[in-house]
């Protein structure tokens, strides 16, 4: 019997930390990323454009074909794939870059997420889909209309399906979790967006000089303990930093 993690973003940052530690424990992995990594020969690596919303439910459906509920303990969808987009005042921001980045950041996510409840429905097994917010959700920051919105999103998915879910005899848990303020390539370029665009760029500025950033290793590893605790409840919004 085997225990399958599905990662959106699984190629870099906080998705190929938290690959690379479900991996290290024995499950089996299958990321969904826009990159494949050379040197991961262990992971499962499919290729997709999360932006292309048409394209998810066939990528879904070749992924299912692969797997063997009979064969199956757990299953799990991780929705980490994120896009800060364009920082500036929203009426700044061109239309492309609203829609490419509400794409990737909430309506992949229901698609997907739509796509493995579906295809679970007759499954045994205990299963659960995990999606990485944002503390961005509940406070708004300037410049990040976007961002902030989707991650809104992400959590009323959450509540929501919760809801359906939770009155089934075998549904899907569902778990939003905020990870706190991780080194990635997107803390990265939230540094680097000059003042004029981001009125609260020195406090992340902050952040990172006085060493209040975790590693991708840390946040992925106190995701699993959380997942392996017995603790999470469906429906819950956890930030990591209050555990």
């Amino acid at each position: 019997m085997e225990n399958v993690v599905i990662i959106t973003g699984a190629s870099r940052g906080l998705g190929l930390g938290l690959a690379q530690y479900y991996h290290k424990k024995g499950y089996r992995i299958i990321s969904i990323a826009r990159t494949k990594l050379k040197k991961y020969y262990a992971f499962e690596q499919y290729q997709a454009d999360l932006s292309k919303a048409a394209h998810l439910d066939p990528l879904m459906e070749e992924v299912f074909s692969q797997l063997n509920p009979e064969n199956t303990s757990s299953i799990s969808l991780i929705n980490n794939a994120g896009n800060l987009g364009k920082v500036r005042h929203l009426e700044d921001i061109p239309s492309a870059n609203i829609h490419y980045t509400i794409q990737v950041n909430l309506v992949a996510p229901m698609v997907l997420s739509a796509a493995f409840i579906r295809l679970t429905k007759d499954w045994k097994c205990h299963k659960q889909i995990f999606s990485i917010s944002s503390g961005a959700a509940v406070k708004p920051y300037e410049s990040w209309s976007m961002y902030c919105s989707s991650k809104a999103g992400i959590d009323m998915m959450t509540r929501v399906v919760s809801k359906e879910q939770q009155s089934l005899g075998n549904g899907v848990k569902m778990v939003a979790i905020y990870p706190g303020i991780v080194d990635t390539d997107m803390q990265t370029e939230v540094r680097n967006t000059p003042k004029e665009h981001f009125s609260s760029v020195q406090r992340f500025i902050d952040f990172y000089e006085n060493g209040a950033l975790s590693s991708p290793e840390k946040a992925a590893a106190k995701i699993y303990e959380l997942d392996c605790s017995g603790r999470l409840e469906n429906g819950d919004i956890i930030d990591l930093r209050n555990y």
